[in-house]
């Protein structure tokens, strides 16, 4: 009996976690792709409010993306609201990670006027800029200057500074 419960235990912690260089990789191509949005949005389902903040940031940011091909104004409406929340609880929780800040960032970036969730752009941004030189994962660090060579929000001579980190 005891077998049983560690056998299943170990399969529901285990299974059910993506890595999360594979969450990045999805999430960079997921805002060009309906298919990889679906399945990013599918593989991120059993994260919850208990998991890694940095994961329910991805949730959050993978929902809003589902409000994008969402067919009716009350699922976009819908997906938008439950991944803005889960993305301001994730950020809430770890209020200086970097990469929470790069992920609200990248959503409000994108986010239509219309939703009114916009007004931290400046302040995100200030964020990577300013941290960015402290972040020790290299991949992590390479994702983000990749983000801010791409970005909207950052001037040239931002985008400079960052490539030269």
């Amino acid at each position: 009996m005891k077998c049983v419960a560690f056998l299943l235990a170990f399969f529901i912690f285990w299974s059910d976690t993506p890595e999360i260089s594979e969450v990045r990789n999805a999430y960079r191509q997921a805002s060009d792709s309906e298919a990889i949005a679906v399945q990013l949005h599918g593989d991120l389902v059993t994260v919850s409010r208990t998991s890694d903040p940095v994961l329910l940031a991805y949730k959050g940011a993978a929902t809003t993306l589902m409000a994008k091909h969402a067919t009716t104004i009350k699922e976009k409406k819908k997906y938008f609201k439950e991944g803005k929340d889960n993305l301001e609880y994730a950020l809430a929780k770890d209020p200086n990670n970097i990469e929470i800040r790069f992920i609200r960032l990248s959503v409000q970036e994108n986010a239509p006027k219309i939703t009114g969730y916009r007004k931290n752009r400046n302040e995100d941004k200030a964020f990577l800029l300013e941290h960015l030189t402290k972040v020790k994962d290299r991949a992590l660090k390479r994702y983000l200057k990749e983000f801010v060579a791409e970005s909207t929000s950052f001037t040239s001579a931002e985008k400079e500074q960052v490539a030269g980190t």
